[in-house]
């Protein structure tokens, strides 16, 4: 994303945007630390030739959904892959080190990369540039994460009490030493131990879009293993994993009533569904993403509560920064989760805005920013 920041009216910035979707292949999130900085490097120098900007030296902003140990504004160690990465060589080691790296080694482009931020914290900075109400940050797509304000005081390993400090939750990983045992179900413990980290990311597994058309896909095996769906019988495609893709999620929960786009996504399926059978499968998908945004609900509402009581606020006004395919795409997501989280914080009163630019542009006012103080500093 190239994101042009200047001087606005009043004061305020103005920020301008142009932007490319680039899909990272299987090889290169499940090969080597190389490859895959390799590829980004290789995209960046795709996005410059098209804008004609190979001839600058411009400041990069670098979004990274993973979980690092922040060492400095432009220095992260990779603790581990999620979301179904697992590049040999990362973990362990900075990766903005890595990229630039790669960029040396490609060597038709200079890039000055000045900011590292994860996606929650750049998406709540871009949604605060809208709402200054804006104090977390919340990520529902392939993974689900979320960042927040929280006091000085309670921040131990920063001096000072004074002001708040964000902080990444890294909220997916939670349930790794037991805490959700008594809520995951049987398709639960399939799909993570199918995965390519079993017993990590287990609260992630159960609202991501990267698990969700998993989850559906187990249980409707199992209702056909119960003779209750497609009269018993299974296609080779059903029971192939990974076949009913998240999408189809959410199409088949778009469904105008007819039942006639759940029937063309079964059919692709090798399936020849009934009336009856449509009307399971959408009942099925609806389970599933309703648990999601339940569970999704949950766990933003204890962070808002917890600030609300830090705070020492009868009733606390908070705006709740969001992007991810599946908070955006997903016809009913949305609404469940809102009314779900407005349930559990019966003490606060809660807007919610989508990130419009995604996390890109929340990462370009941190470089901005960065730039700018280096330059008061005479760096």
């Amino acid at each position: 994303m190239l994101v042009k920041v200047g001087e606005g009216d009043a004061g305020q910035w103005s920020v301008k945007t142009e932007h490319q979707m680039y899909s990272i292949p299987e090889d290169a999130m499940t090969g080597t630390a190389e490859m895959l900085f390799d590829y980004i490097s290789e995209c960046i120098s795709d996005f410059l030739d098209k804008h004609q900007m190979k001839h600058k030296k411009l400041p990069l902003g670098f979004t990274f959904s993973f979980p690092v140990r922040h060492e400095d504004i432009d220095k992260g160690i990779l603790l581990n892959w999620t979301k179904g990465f697992k590049a040999s060589g990362a973990e362990g080691n900075n990766v903005v080190g890595l990229l630039r790296d790669a960029i040396k080694r490609r060597g038709d482009f200079e890039m000055d990369v000045v900011a590292m931020v994860n996606d929650t914290v750049a998406t709540m900075i871009s949604c605060y540039y809208e709402d200054r109400q804006c104090e977390v940050g919340m990520i529902v797509g392939t993974g689900c994460n979320a960042c927040y304000m929280e006091e000085m005081q309670n921040v131990e390993l920063v001096e000072g009490d004074e002001g708040r400090m964000c902080v990444n939750t890294e909220w997916g990983a939670f349930g790794d030493s037991g805490e959700l045992d008594e809520f995951l179900l049987e398709y639960d413990r399939m799909v993570d131990e199918s995965s390519a980290n079993p017993g990590q990311q287990l609260y992630e597994k159960l609202i991501g879009g990267k698990y969700m058309g998993e989850l559906v896909r187990l249980v409707l095996l199992k209702l056909v293993d119960e003779n209750l769906l497609f009269h018993g019988e299974a296609s080779e495609q059903l029971r192939t994993r990974g076949a009913f893709e998240t999408r189809f999620v959410s199409q088949v929960e778009s469904d105008a009533g007819d039942r006639k786009q759940i029937h063309n996504i079964l059919s692709t399926l090798g399936l020849r569904p009934s009336v009856t059978d449509c009307d399971i499968v959408r009942r099925a998908c609806e389970s599933v993403s309703t648990r999601a945004a339940h569970m999704c609900s949950a766990g933003l509402a204890g962070v808002i509560n917890r600030m609300r009581e830090s705070r020492s606020e009868d009733v606390m006004r908070i705006t709740v920064g969001v992007d991810g395919s599946v908070y955006k795409l997903h016809p009913s997501f949305k609404e469940r989760f809102h009314a779900s989280v407005r349930r559990l914080t019966p003490s606060c009163e809660i807007t919610f805005i989508e990130s419009e630019e995604g996390s890109g542009r929340g990462a370009a006012l941190v470089s901005a920013v960065a730039c700018k103080k280096a330059c008061m500093l005479g760096q």
